[in-house]
């Protein structure tokens, strides 16, 4: 499914919103995500890729929220609710640290501004913004009122797993969840305020980037958490049992990285009733995820030919199975129902022939990591000089160190071979990375802003298995001029953006 967005040569960094600075102890929509803007179009740059946008879960993972529709409420800038005369301008005042996000400092700091700019909106808001609201949420109905009514009850009920819940709510009684909605409609209506107040914030700084020729690009992971609005909503789509427990989880085998594998614990879809309506579940999702971004990155592509299943009851992940997929049948009903599909398929690990076919299949491009590409030899798939231009090269993703971190912790024929084919040394090897990503035919050039940086291994992302990751942050003072500068000359000189608009 080719679409003119992915032929086109373009180049830009990974950086979730979170890493931005900011005043109130994490990055968020606020001002500095429009000077980031700004910085990218300066350097040449016309991607912008972000982590999940949807609200953290369990170890503040982005990658096990509590919605696959949802943004996450801390990204929610103040600044625009202070504006508003929702929230007082004192009341932002704080001493968090600048460079990492305290989770357990921040979050409920930010969620109490939050719950004031409501008191604020309640007493003060015009009746063209309260229409604005109930417009939007009429909108989002389909995915938003079950959404605000598990949160809701999710504070209630201390935060206990939805299963452990009063059995007529757990198992969505109709009286029940009626009796909910008018007791906690308060509750409700904050919630609704909040995913607001993200959408619109937003998508104006999504017209923002389109307008300095910044694309968006999403990613969403293949599964959901199981204490989400998601699965408490249609337990029917989940391999759960009679109580709502997952009778399987989702997760990875035994490999090279791991001798027990990876439990992540999501719960598994019932592919066979999703195929009953159309896929129809899948079909909202991703036209939500339309709406936030230009193009999608799915995250283990694999699992759509074959996942791992893990009994619930192990504690590992050796002893489960490979269970087939949906294969081509789900991208089909998504592109009869969405039209051609801007999606990057995340095809890395072990990669069976039947991924590679299903993804040559629906015209998507692949991933390669340049960090792994010198483990081999001259025939590694992940050197530049092997790809083919349905591709999509990053130095690292958030999962992987930073270059100069990976070229630290690298063994001596990795260092040699990447001697010896980038023409570097330790001081500019992450340039010399990023050249040869972006000089190769790939058409998408990708790495993180750390890279650009030249940041060593404290200001990784992510170490997959690893507590306490998400927290990076960076300063505007790390980013001199020069580096924009340079960055524009090797963009437009790997006709990635025209030297036209460079002024080149």
């Amino acid at each position: 499914m080719p679409d003119s967005i992915l032929s086109q040569r373009r180049a830009g960094v990974v950086l979730h919103p979170t890493s931005l600075p900011g005043p109130n102890g994490s990055g968020d929509l606020g001002p500095n995500a429009y000077y980031f803007v700004d910085w990218l179009h300066s350097a040449g740059l016309t991607l912008w890729q972000t982590l999940p946008l949807g609200p953290v879960g369990p170890g503040d993972s982005p990658y096990m929220g509590s919605s696959a529709f949802a943004g996450n409420p801390m990204l929610v800038a103040l600044e625009p609710l202070v504006q508003a005369g929702w929230l007082a301008a004192d009341s932002t005042r704080n001493a968090f640290d600048a460079l990492r996000v305290d989770y357990p400092q921040v979050t409920p700091w930010r969620m109490q501004r939050l719950r004031e700019a409501f008191a604020g909106f309640e007493a003060r808001a015009t009746p063209s913004q309260r229409q604005s609201c109930q417009d939007w949420c009429a909108i989002q109905q389909d995915w938003l009122d079950d959404y605000v009514l598990f949160m809701a009850l999710d504070r209630y009920h201390g935060a206990q797993p939805w299963p452990q819940w009063p059995e007529p709510l757990a198992q969505r009684d109709a009286r029940a969840l009626a009796q909910a909605r008018q007791q906690h409609a308060m509750e409700c209506a904050f919630w609704q305020f909040v995913q607001w107040q993200f959408d619109q914030q937003w998508q104006a700084l999504k017209r923002y980037a389109h307008d300095h020729e910044v694309l968006l690009v999403g990613d969403l992971p293949i599964f959901v958490a199981h204490h989400s609005a998601d699965c408490w909503s249609r337990p029917d789509l989940y391999l759960l049992d009679a109580q709502g427990l997952p009778r399987s989880v989702a997760g990875v085998p035994p490999d090279f990285f791991s001798s027990t594998g990876q439990r992540w614990g999501n719960p598994l879809y019932r592919w066979d009733t999703m195929a009953q309506d159309g896929y129809a579940w899948w079909v909202a999702r991703v036209r939500r995820q339309l709406a936030l971004a230009d193009i999608i990155r799915i995250d283990h592509f694999r699992g759509f030919v074959d996942y791992w299943a893990i009994p619930a009851d192990e504690p590992t992940a050796v002893h489960g199975a490979w269970q087939p997929g949906p294969g081509a049948a789900l991208f089909c009903a998504l592109e009869e129902a969405l039209g051609s599909l801007p999606i990057v398929a995340e095809d890395l690990g072990i990669i069976t022939p039947a991924v590679t076919e299903l993804r040559h299949s629906l015209g998507l491009p692949g991933m390669r990591v340049m960090e792994f590409a010198f483990s081999g030899d001259a025939g590694h798939p992940f050197l530049p000089h092997n790809y083919v231009p349905e591709t999509v090269v990053y130095t690292g993703t958030h999962d992987n160190d930073t270059v100069q971190g990976w070229w630290a912790g690298c063994n001596d024929h990795e260092r040699q071979f990447a001697r010896h084919y980038l023409e570097t040394d330790s001081a500019d090897v992450h340039w010399a990375m990023i050249r040869a990503g972006w000089m190769s035919v790939a058409r998408q050039a990708l790495c993180q802003f750390q890279d650009v940086l030249g940041l060593d291994t404290r200001h990784r992302m992510n170490t997959p298995g690893v507590q306490g990751c998400w927290t990076w942050r960076f300063s505007w003072d790390w980013v001199g001029p020069q580096v924009a500068r340079r960055m524009a000359t090797l963009t437009a000189a790997s006709g990635r953006v025209g030297f036209d608009r460079m002024g080149l």
